[in-house]
C-alpha cells in the first residue's frame, strides 16, 4: 500500500487548533472573569477537535468528511444527541456516572444544556475513524485471519436478541451486576436485528479477513475516550464514576478497566453512523 500524499494543513484546521488550545485553557483554569461560562466549555472543545481531526485527514488523504460529505457530517450532530441520550437513559438504572459542577437548572434547562455536548460524540468518533484509516499500517487489517461462517446465524441472532433484551430489562433490578450491559447490549441488539433483516453487519467482512470495520472504530472509540476523560478531569463541569467491582486504578476519573468499554462503544458509534449514512448514499 503506497503512502498517502501529504498536503497542506487547511486554514480551518488552524482555526480548530487555536479554538482547541484556547478552550482547553479556559476549561481547566479558573479565571474569575470566565466563571459564568465555566460549565460550557465541552462543546467548543470538541467542535475544535472535530475540525482538527478532519484537517489532519485532509492533509494525509486529500479529503475528509467535512469536505466530502458535509451534509452527512452536519446531520451526525443531532443524530448524535439522540444517540447519547439513550445511554443517559440506561445510566439512570445503573448509575455508572454522574455529573458535578452543573448549573442549577430544571429539566428543560438541563436538556438544553446537555444536548449540545452530546451532539459532538458521533462526529468526533467518525472523524477519528476516517483519520485513522489513512495510516498504512492500519490498512493491513484487511488481510487478517478469516473467521468461519456461522452455521445458524438467524438462530444465534434470535438468541442474542432475547438475552440482550432480558439483560436490559434486568438492569433496573440488578444494576450492581449488570452494569456493563448499557455498553454491550445495544450493539448486540443492533447486530442481531441486522442479521435477521439480512443486512451486512460491522462483523461481516471479517469472514474474508478484513478486520478494518471492527478495529478502526474500536480504536477510534478508545482514542476519543482518552481525550474525553483527560479533558473532563480538570473541567469545572465534569462527570465522575461509581462503577461496581472495578472502581480502582483510575486514569483520570475512569477506572482503568473501564476504558475497555470504549471499544464496543466505538463499534456502536460506527453502526449508528452507518445507519444514518445510508440515508445520504455512498461516499
Amino acid at each position: 500500500m503506497s503512502m498517502p500524499v501529504k498536503r497542506f494543513f487547511p486554514w480551518w484546521g488552524w482555526l480548530g487548533v487555536v479554538l482547541l488550545i484556547t478552550t482547553w485553557i479556559l476549561a481547566w483554569m479558573r479565571f474569575v472573569w470566565f466563571a459564568r461560562w465555566q460549565s460550557y466549555t465541552f462543546t467548543p472543545l470538541w467542535m475544535a477537535y472535530i475540525l482538527v481531526a478532519n484537517a489532519f485527514t485532509i492533509r494525509r488523504a486529500g479529503h475528509c468528511l467535512l469536505t466530502r460529505r458535509p451534509g452527512y457530517l452536519i446531520a451526525l450532530f443531532p443524530f448524535s444527541a439522540f444517540f447519547w441520550w439513550y445511554f443517559e437513559y440506561l445510566n439512570r438504572f445503573v448509575q455508572n456516572w454522574h455529573y458535578v459542577g452543573i448549573p442549577p437548572v430544571g429539566p428543560l434547562g438541563y436538556f438544553l444544556l446537555a444536548t449540545p455536548p452530546f451532539a459532538t460524540v458521533l462526529p468526533a468518533v467518525s472523524s477519528t475513524t476516517e483519520w485513522m484509516a489513512t495510516f498504512p499500517f492500519l490498512g493491513r487489517c484487511r488481510r487478517g485471519p478469516r473467521m468461519p461462517m456461522l452455521k445458524h446465524p438467524r438462530l444465534l441472532a434470535w438468541l442474542t436478541l432475547l438475552l440482550a433484551g432480558i439483560g436490559l430489562t434486568g438492569i433496573g433490578v440488578w444494576p450492581h451486576y449488570l452494569f456493563p450491559l448499557p455498553w454491550l447490549a445495544p450493539l448486540a441488539i443492533i447486530i442481531a436485528l441486522q442479521v435477521l433483516f439480512g443486512e451486512e453487519t460491522v462483523f461481516s467482512k471479517i469472514k474474508a479477513g478484513d478486520w478494518r470495520p471492527v478495529l478502526l472504530p474500536a480504536a477510534a472509540g478508545l482514542f476519543c475516550g482518552f481525550f474525553w476523560e483527560m479533558w473532563n478531569y480538570f473541567s469545572f463541569a465534569h462527570w465522575e464514576y461509581t462503577v461496581p467491582f472495578v472502581q480502582r486504578f483510575q486514569v483520570f476519573e475512569m477506572p482503568i478497566l473501564g476504558y475497555a468499554g470504549y471499544l464496543p462503544f466505538g463499534l456502536e458509534c460506527a453502526v449508528a453512523s452507518d445507519e444514518l449514512s445510508k440515508l445520504f448514499g455512498s461516499n
